[in-house]
């Protein structure tokens, strides 16, 4: 087994004194690069998801080419290094290699396997959720392929990039370019004057004199790529964020906390590493007097280790159950159903996407008052704080009241829920609550569970491994607390009325589009309205989901996701897909997979985030009224009315041109010096 310590280049000889600074700089200029077309990567439709995907998927090979190896024999996985080692303790000595940013003197929480392609594990993977699973059904899951299936939730994208760009610097500059950057005396010579501490780093910043809506306004300004313009069939035009559901971008006063952090010695980033623990559980509610915060690379890590903790528990005479909704993402269903001697009962809820809770009530009572199921308890209430395609908002404090009166614990995925609503775990009875910052303008890797504490059942080992592999990306931990220091000081109350205004105005205009059909809360005078927030899904009459999607980029610039936004369970149920047709469809991915994949039923999602404005949502409906009146061929017409995805995409000048910026955007990246 080859396993790199420092890497096998030679390093260049001609350097200045100053080498490290400039291979910092020039790491620094790639990611910012990066950022300005910043997206999550594989299903989104618009312009910056085209490059966020080229430039990760390019990442991969960029570390087979440092490693010598060839692609055609090797799958490069990129792990956390907790996922690292569980991964490894699977292949076969000599079947991987593996190098990490530990390796080259970066705090980025990257380790990446090149694994034989040959050795790769089948079955279910360790780690499960969002991106891990072609299709989800009641009984059974059809799994992605390799790398998707073994890089649960969504990958720490930016980092990856940043890793990748590091690999290339270290062919230019030397071995040891970003090595011992965290020491004391290499950190002198990299921050200079901006050796700073962490509350400087987190704290302060060029916008600390504005608070509230003035705040907002001024941060919209720092986005970066606010002024990035894209090839669209009407000319050039300034991109349309509309799916930060996915994953949101940043700003410039996050970005220069990552730059910053990056350069300080390590005695500074641990302090970071405390401080944003503090400011964590501040913002959620969560005081660490009875919380633990543990920094993980997502959500879906997060709700793995719940779902870890509960299956290394015990009690005598009880068989554990789960009870969930059918709201779930992935990330929220299929770690659940992978603990052995546990089971999963999902809660139904109704067309608007709210849970009953005389029915949470009365199965709570049969199980664990009456003991109707002989020896099953419901030993966990697992719910969504925020639903990734409906946007309603749960009521947490009465589930909580409901779950604990029977002597359940609750817990809460609050990926779509942070950054748009006030959270207090205490106030709220919250046990346990999961998030990651790449959905809060962090898109760094990081994320975190906020615990009980007591209620984790690891080892003292194991638990230092947990928190160690989760502490390492200490630039996405900054990222992470600076985010959630700006939020704060914008208020939650600001940014709720901002989103409500944005999402009546949008359901009041998709409302007049003739075809187009709302799920969910449509109606923006409904009583249920206070709690939903933006994000809304549609179908159009006559128009494919995907075809819609890719017309929304290439006629207007607007980027949206379109498919079931890995909440199988639920788009099923609201398409009203039957049993039999779901099955044929799952037959369909084994037999036919490429093609299968195209067809599949789903939705177009639009979502908003603190960058929108009402310019944004009027461009999205003058778009789609454009789109849903164009005159379709029959097979569409057909494909649209089952809810179906079309294979008949057109390739069209504006493809072409989406495609040739996507490159071009790519080659700023990994431009060599």
């Amino acid at each position: 087994m080859l396993v790199l310590e420092k890497p096998l280049i030679l390093a260049w000889t001609g350097r200045s004194p100053s080498y490290q600074a400039e291979a910092f700089a020039e790491l620094e200029r790639g990611v910012h690069a990066a950022l300005e077309t910043y997206s999550n990567v594989h299903r989104g439709r618009g312009h910056h998801s085209m490059v966020s995907t080229h430039l990760f998927e390019q990442a991969r090979d960029i570390v087979l080419e440092y490693l010598g190896l060839g692609k055609d024999e090797y799958v490069v996985i990129f792990c956390t290094g907790r996922r690292a080692e569980t991964l490894k303790a699977q292949l076969e000595l000599g079947s991987y290699t593996s190098v990490s940013s530990q390796d080259i003197g970066l705090p980025l929480g990257i380790r990446a396997l090149a694994v034989e392609s040959k050795a790769l594990p089948r079955g279910t993977p360790f780690q499960t959720g969002g991106g891990t699973a072609k299709l989800v059904s009641p009984g059974w899951t059809i799994w992605a392929d390799a790398p998707d299936k073994f890089e649960a939730g969504t990958p720490a994208i930016v980092n990856v990039i940043a890793f990748a760009k590091a690999l290339q610097l270290i062919q230019h500059f030397g071995n040891d370019a970003f090595q011992d950057a965290g020491d004391d005396a290499a950190a002198e010579r990299l921050a200079g004057d901006e050796r700073l501490t962490a509350a400087e780093i987190l704290y302060h910043d060029v916008l600390e004199e504005y608070s509230g809506r003035g705040l907002l306004d001024e941060l919209r300004q720092t986005m970066i790529g606010r002024s990035v313009r894209v090839p669209t069939a009407e000319g050039a035009r300034p991109y349309i964020n509309l799916d930060n559901a996915a994953s949101t971008p940043t700003f410039t006063p996050i970005w220069n906390a990552v730059c910053q952090t990056w350069r300080q010695p390590r005695q500074v980033q641990r302090e970071i590493v405390h401080e944003v623990k503090s400011i964590c559980a501040g913002f959620l509610g969560a005081p660490l007097t009875d919380y633990d915060v543990i920094f993980t690379s997502n959500t879906t890590e997060a709700l793995n280790l719940a779902a870890e903790s509960l299956g290394g528990e015990s009690e005598q005479g009880i068989e554990p159950v789960v009870l969930n909704t059918l709201l779930e993402h992935n990330s929220n269903e299929l770690p659940w159903r992978t603990i052995p001697g546990v089971s999963l009962l999902r809660l139904p809820v109704d067309s608007e996407g709210f849970v009953d809770l005389n029915e949470l009530e009365a199965l709570l009572r049969d199980y664990n008052q009456k003991g109707q199921h002989g020896k099953r308890r419901i030993k966990f209430v697992a719910v969504s704080g925020a639903s990734n395609v409906l946007g309603i908002f749960n009521d947490l404090a009465a589930i909580s009241r409901i779950a604990h009166r029977y002597g359940t614990r609750l817990l809460v995925d609050a990926a779509q829920l942070v950054a748009h609503r006030k959270v207090n775990m205490e106030h709220c009875g919250i046990d346990y609550l999961a998030f990651s910052a790449h959905k809060a303008y962090a898109p760094f890797g990081s994320g975190a569970l906020a615990v009980r504490k007591g209620l984790l059942n690891f080892s003292p080992t194991e638990m230092e491994r947990i928190t160690s592999s989760g502490e390492e990306n200490v630039g996405g931990i900054a990222a992470l607390g600076k985010a959630l220091v700006l939020l704060q000081r914008i208020g939650l109350d600001v940014i709720q009325e901002e989103e409500q205004t944005l999402t009546r105005r949008a359901l009041r205009g998709l409302a007049q589009i003739p075809g187009l059909k709302i799920y969910g809360i449509e109606d923006p005078d409904s009583p249920r309205f206070p709690q939903k927030g933006g994000v809304i899904v549609f179908s159009l009459k006559d128009v494919p989901h995907n075809l819609a999607a890719k017309e929304l980029a290439e006629q207007g610039g607007i980027g949206v996701r379109d498919g079931c936004h890995c909440a199988h369970l639920l788009v099923k149920r609201l398409l009203k897909i039957h049993p039999l047709r779901a099955r044929a469809a799952d037959l369909g991915l084994i037999l036919f997979p490429q093609f299968t994949s195209v067809i599949l039923p789903g939705l177009v999602r639009v979502s908003l985030g603190i960058e929108n404005d009402e310019e944004d949502v009027d461009t999205l409906i003058r778009v789609l009224g454009q789109i849903a009146r164009q005159p379709r061929a029959w097979m569409n017409r057909l494909l649209a009315s089952m809810h179906n995805g079309t294979p008949f995409l057109p390739q069209t000048d504006a493809q072409q041109q989406m495609n040739d910026f996507a490159r071009a955007a790519a080659q700023r990246v990994y431009s060599q010096l």
